[in-house]
């Protein structure tokens, strides 16, 4: 056995102490720069969202693109002068949200405030500024944060991404809510007066059918049956999304989810989103696609199916939404003649038809790959494919007398005719009446006042769920615009009683408060309305008194309360016996749709027969226009 050299032992001993040192050293400056959930391939392990985070084009994880450079012990330091700096202010400095408050402290976004007030604010980017989906509006406050940075210039105004919001003074108040919220949104369809005297039994016949285990859309197997054939119908609002989840073995809907469009911080009106889609192209798309998959993920949880189950979509949208949606360009809706380019195409005969259809795959929807996503067909302009499956609802290929469609939304259509002859309009109305530009003005959240009565010179009224009033909706402003003029509070020239009055304080005990320039704005979106149906009854040949009936469609008209509407010169004098609301009329049409390949084909070659005009054309318009701005009824005869 060879002897050890002690002093050769001593060297190497030496030497590999040398090297652990270093290692040790190595070790400690990476500990320094490095995030310590950064592994060894670069790969992000941490659990919270972080900006170095990035996607990584093959498998699952994230890749963490850190320089190395940033010293990130601070991050796990806790100084004491920090903490007592917190504690001193969360008396002073609040953060809000529908309500509820939380106090501020150091170092937090708009998102960590959001988890602390149990809001959800959507993100699928781990809150690195990517996905594009926290966005909030600041109602109060917008100077308190750190200003936008490259993440948030598709942003315009008061909107942000929460989770680039940082807040840097801690001592004042900020108020914000997420954009994509549940108001009161109508989902169902009142049926029973249209197919009253029609055969109401219906035996689905969809496209996709299944056989033998075998999945087929119009006889091409797609798929192996795995327990259901779902399909989605889908009305596409300016303002509001609402979808149904339908079994189409047996045409009933499983599922029904509705929320607030999430583009409105691309405006709040058609020629806003347009032009915001001209300089930020794919952002409205991308936001709506987003709150739709949510919407589906969530769908598929609560009742237990996997996304593969769904083989077939249904839209129902306005012109501008509908293409948004479908990728297309629509910078041509915005200028005359207001025309799309699928309507341009079928004008020029390179399509047969305006309807749209197209994989899902294609355009991100989290269903099965091959499920199909069709659009009905546009009329024309504006009116679009919400209108077309209004009259599939109304079934008004079948009907012989003359009848009137009004679908009050942002932009309100009109249709006024019968199976032989129809002449349709859109109307900008905008959405004044759905609370923009109205200082107590908002949608129909719990605490909207949805109806008014004027009792002995005090307001009485009554709020959506109960809940303490926070100012009004659509139907609550035309209830007080009524009472105010049948008990002389105002003049039809939106004057008040003592005329040089500004303000009417309506409920003091909760701040809540009614302007000349309230009623100034009201009067203009009142007035698209009334040039609207009265210029397209005239251009039929009609008065009022002719129509048979009158289908009111949209959410919003459920609500409003009929004889308050026409009082004002909201709607046609046509007598209140034959109004009916039909609800979400277009949601209805697109279900019809997705069930029935018949009425897919009716409904093609039905819009082609109607007549469009365009209201600013028409040689008196304006005329028309300025009396439609006094609150008071439309004459019933002209």
């Amino acid at each position: 056995m060879n002897k050890i050299d002690k002093k050769e032992y001593e060297k190497r001993l030496n030497k590999i102490t040398e090297i652990f040192e270093e290692l040790v050293v190595h070790a400690d400056e990476q500990a320094t720069y490095r995030c310590p959930y950064k592994n060894r391939f670069d790969h992000c392990t941490a659990k919270f969202g972080c900006r170095n985070q990035r996607k990584i084009d093959e498998g699952t994880g994230l890749l963490c693109v850190g320089d190395d450079k940033l010293d990130y012990r601070n991050a796990w330091e806790t100084d004491e002068s920090d903490t007592q700096l917190s504690t001193q202010n969360t008396t002073n400095g609040t953060i809000s949200c529908d309500g509820n408050v939380y106090h501020l402290s150091p170092g937090k976004t708009v998102f960590d405030y959001a988890d602390d007030l149990v809001v959800q604010v959507p993100t699928s980017c781990f809150r690195t500024g990517q996905c594009h989906e926290c966005i909030v509006e600041i109602l109060q406050g917008m100077e308190n944060l750190r200003p936008p940075n490259e993440a948030e210039a598709f942003l315009q105004d008061n909107y942000r991404l929460a989770c680039q919001s940082l807040v840097v003074a801690i001592n004042e108040h900020i108020e914000f809510v997420p954009l994509r919220r549940t108001p009161r949104i109508l989902t169902h369809t009142n049926t029973e007066h249209i197919s009253a005297d029609k055969e109401t039994t219906f035996t689905p016949d969809p496209t996709v059918t299944h056989h033998d285990g075998i999945v087929y859309c119009n006889n091409e197997p797609i798929d192996r049956f795995r327990g259901h054939i779902y399909g989605l119908a889908i009305d596409l609002g300016t303002t509001t999304v609402v979808v149904n989840l339908v079994d189409l073995e047996n045409g009933q809907t499983v599922s029904e989810s509705a929320f607030e469009n999430p583009q409105r911080f691309g405006g709040s009106d058609i020629m806003h989103r347009i032009s915001y889609d001209g300089k930020y192209e794919g952002e409205l798309r991308k936001s709506l696609i987003a709150a739709l998959n949510s919407q589906i993920m969530d769908m598929c949880d609560r009742y237990d199916f996997v996304r593969q189950e769904i083989y077939e979509i249904v839209v129902a949208g306005n012109t501008t939404m509908r293409d948004i949606f479908y990728r297309q360009d629509v910078q041509s809706i915005g200028q005359k003649p207001y025309k799309s380019l699928i309507e341009h195409e079928y004008l020029d005969g390179v399509r047969s038809t305006t309807s749209l259809i197209e994989k899902s795959r294609r355009l991100g929807i989290r269903s099965n790959p091959k499920a199909m996503v069709y659009s009905l067909p546009l009329i024309a302009s504006h009116v679009g494919a919400d209108v077309a499956a209004d009259l599939v609802t109304i079934e008004m290929q079948s009907v012989d007398k003359i009848v009137m469609l009004v679908d009050v939304g942002t932009n309100t259509e009109v249709v006024v005719g019968n199976a032989d002859r129809m002449v349709a309009a859109s109307c900008p109305a905008g959405p004044a009446f759905e609370g923009r530009g109205i200082e107590y003005g908002m949608p129909a959240y719990p605490g909207a006042i949805e109806s008014v009565k004027w009792d002995n010179g005090k307001i009485t009224y009554q709020t959506i769920e109960d809940e303490k009033p926070q100012g009004l909706c659509g139907s609550g402003l035309i209830s007080l615009l009524a009472e105010l003029l049948r008990h002389n509070q105002m003049t039809p020239k939106g004057v008040f009683a003592e005329r040089k009055q500004r303000v009417i304080p309506l409920l003091p005990e909760h701040g809540i408060t009614f302007s000349r320039d309230d009623a100034s704005n009201l009067a203009q979106a009142k007035a698209a309305n009334y040039c609207g149906q009265f210029i397209v009854l005239r251009h039929f040949g009609c008065t009022p008194h002719d129509i048979n009936r009158l289908y009111l469609a949209g959410g919003f008209a459920n609500y409003v309360n009929i004889t308050d509407a026409i009082d004002i010169g909201f709607l046609a004098p046509v007598p209140e016996d034959r109004i009916i609301k039909v609800g979400n009329a277009a949601l209805a049409g697109a279900k019809a749709v997705l069930l029935s390949k018949e009425k897919r084909t009716q409904i093609e070659k039905f819009v082609k027969k109607i007549e469009h005009i365009e209201l600013e054309t028409t040689a008196d318009f304006f005329d028309v226009f300025v009396d439609g701005c006094q609150f008071k009824p439309m004459p019933k005869d002209f």
